[in-house]
């Protein structure tokens, strides 16, 4: 008997073990609120969110906030906080995407490296910017980063070099393109349907009998209208661009205001 329970309690052991590695694994930081911008249940819970996300996109989803980045600018602080952690999913210096934010001067960096580099490019990182900017206006720095993690899982779904917020990508275009196709095809049916029509407008006119002898065009005259190309001023309100940290990690990224 007391070995038939050793076994079982041998068993369930061997059960609960892999939980209880993943519940380890499950308590690497990733959220380093200096500035205290978010409440202890909103830190926690993003906490899990983005573990749930690095672990399906096997990168370190990160958020850096600070009153006042140690006079260095807020690049070069997000840098040399990469560069001195070797924060990164599943080995140093690996996979990671990084939010940080300095609320003196109202800045806001994204940073991708390794994998994310590659799937989180330049083009990519200014439309994550841009996506999450006005809740950063808002205060609603929560949501700005749980949209962060969102957004980006979705974007990292799509090849290198896709534009993952191209119209033909939405599902109200595909829609409308299956049903225009469609109604070409039927239309096409229809119209071939009918047979084929052989009357012109020679069938019934005698040359021989017309009194029109002869036909020419003339030029009269020609306008020719003149439009100002209207200038872009629109600059975006930020920058993009990758680079090399001082440490040598080589980075894709994105940089503006809130």
């Amino acid at each position: 008997m007391v070995k038939k329970y050793s076994i079982l309690f041998i068993a369930l052991f061997l059960l609960l073990l892999p939980i209880g590695l993943t519940e380890a694994a499950d308590t690497k930081q990733r959220v380093f609120d200096e500035a205290g911008l978010l409440t202890a249940s909103e830190i926690d819970a993003l906490e899990k969110l983005s573990s749930e996300y690095s672990e399906k996109n096997e990168t370190d989803f990160v958020f850096l906030t600070t009153n006042g980045a140690d006079d260095k600018g807020l690049d070069n602080y997000v840098e040399d906080f990469a560069d001195r952690t070797g924060i990164g999913y599943g080995k140093h210096n690996g996979s990671a995407a990084i939010v940080g934010i300095d609320m003196v001067n109202r800045d806001v960096v994204l940073r991708g490296f390794d994998k994310a580099e590659e799937y989180l490019d330049n083009q990519r990182m200014d439309l994550l910017r841009d996506k999450i900017t006005p809740e950063l206006s808002a205060g609603s720095y929560y949501d700005a980063f749980s949209n962060f993690i969102l957004t980006a899982d979705k974007y990292m779904e799509y090849n290198p070099g896709v534009n993952p917020e191209s119209i033909l990508f939405k599902w109200w275009f595909q829609l409308g393109a299956s049903l225009a196709l469609g109604g070409i095809i039927v239309g096409l049916m229809a119209f071939n349907s009918g047979g084929r029509v052989t009357v012109n407008s020679r069938t019934y006119f005698e040359e021989n009998n017309s009194r029109i002898n002869s036909k020419r065009d003339v030029f009269v005259n020609q306008t020719v209208s003149k439009v100002k190309k209207p200038t872009n001023n629109n600059n975006g309100g930020g920058s993009s661009g990758g680079g090399v940290t001082s440490g040598g990690r080589s980075f894709s990224g994105s940089s503006g205001k809130f």
